[in-house]
């Protein structure tokens, strides 16, 4: 993609910036963000800019509203990609499930009322999603037309002894409080992750928005030189870096250009639309990639965290457990069937590619 004009909303965090670098040199870049963009804010890395080459420009959004001082961008604008949304790295607690929920639908629907007012529409709205809306799979993986989406909590978790005695707590405090035919009750018997993913997908569909092609990208964890890798390499400096829980979940992961790569495939097919999953064709087991993670650091040893011990720091760092033990077993049918071809396709191969692109001091005890 040359000379368009992309529009990436939530563009602040990881991917966000991600794809900022990866289209920023041959188009430009309109960021929408709820973060201040002038001074201090709350992303620990520097942000993009034009005096480092990259055609970006920022603008402040609330996450709710159409505004007129980036609306102006929508007109004419070749690609819209949402990626806005709270982080799901929170203690799943009634105030965070509102505000996750929140932010990923309001910002869904601000974004498709800026492109019906829009007299020249962008030729396409891709719309962040996520792996995690298919079941706990730990039989058979899951591609978009014979997956399994599931929002039981049977299906999905508790995962621990311990989980499953706050998941009883919870129960037991419903019926008390409410009974059990209470909706307090019957939303505990619920997996929020999977709901927040079903509602998000079903916000996005139902915009109206005729003249604009929407593709949902269901995203598997996306490895890069950010994000998820900074807590590995935390776990790997403490000695930690042996696998999580019993090691066997599945690991599903894409990297990060290999995202970028299919949003620019998705642009240049105008037959592409609907739900595509993001996931490299060859997943691994939370053993193998705490394996090859340490061996693309020289590690040569860590210690696992058993899944008790993943209960008890989740709830001391305010994050879920179910981030690290839910067995995420995704492949890319549609992506493959259409002749997509991943760059990275082996789990070695994308760590080795991101370790060469991080300082040595983020993952070294020294």
């Amino acid at each position: 993609m040359k000379n368009k004009k992309i529009i990436i909303a939530g563009g602040t965090g990881f991917i966000g910036q991600a794809m900022a670098q990866y289209f920023g040199k041959d188009n430009h870049v309109v960021i929408l963000t709820r973060q201040s963009v002038n001074g201090h804010n709350n992303n620990p890395n520097r942000l993009l800019k034009a005096s480092d080459g990259y055609n970006v420009t920022y603008w402040r959004w609330d996450g709710k509203h159409v505004e007129q001082h980036w609306l102006n961008d929508i007109e004419d604008c070749d690609v819209v990609i949402n990626l806005a949304g709270k982080s799901v790295n929170c203690r799943y607690n009634e105030r965070n499930k509102q505000e996750v929920l929140a932010s990923r639908v309001d910002a869904t629907q601000a974004i498709g009322q800026a492109i019906r007012h829009a007299k020249n529409p962008p030729q396409l709205w891709i719309n962040a999603a996520s792996a995690t809306i298919y079941r706990h799979a730990m039989d058979r993986p899951q591609e978009e037309e014979n997956g399994e989406i599931s929002d039981l909590k049977q299906d999905n978790m508790p995962y621990s002894f311990l989980d499953r005695l706050r998941y009883r707590w919870k129960k037991a405090r419903a019926t008390l409080l409410h009974g059990k035919n209470s909706a307090s009750y019957q939303m505990l018997n619920k997996d929020f992750s999977v709901g927040i993913c079903q509602q998000w997908e079903q916000t996005f569909f139902e915009e109206h928005t005729p003249a604009t092609r929407k593709v949902a990208l269901r995203a598997a964890i996306t490895l890069g030189a950010g994000g998820v890798m900074v807590p590995y390499f935390n776990l790997l400096k403490a000695g930690l870096g042996g696998y999580q829980g019993n090691g066997r979940q599945m690991y599903s992961w894409i990297h990060e250009e290999d995202l970028c790569r299919i949003v620019e495939w998705c642009y240049d097919h105008p037959e592409a639309e609907g739900v595509y999953n993001c996931a490299a064709p060859n997943p691994v087991t939370n053993t193998d990639f705490m394996r090859t993670l340490r061996r693309a650091t020289g590690h040569k040893f860590g210690l696992p965290a058993f899944t008790w011990m993943l209960e008890l720091g989740a709830g001391l760092i305010g994050t879920e457990s179910e981030l690290v033990l839910k067995s995420r077993w995704v492949l890319p049918g549609r992506l493959l069937r259409s002749g997509f071809r991943f760059k990275y396709l082996q789990a070695d191969e994308a760590l080795q590619d991101i370790v060469r692109k991080t300082p040595r001091k983020k993952y070294h005890l020294f």
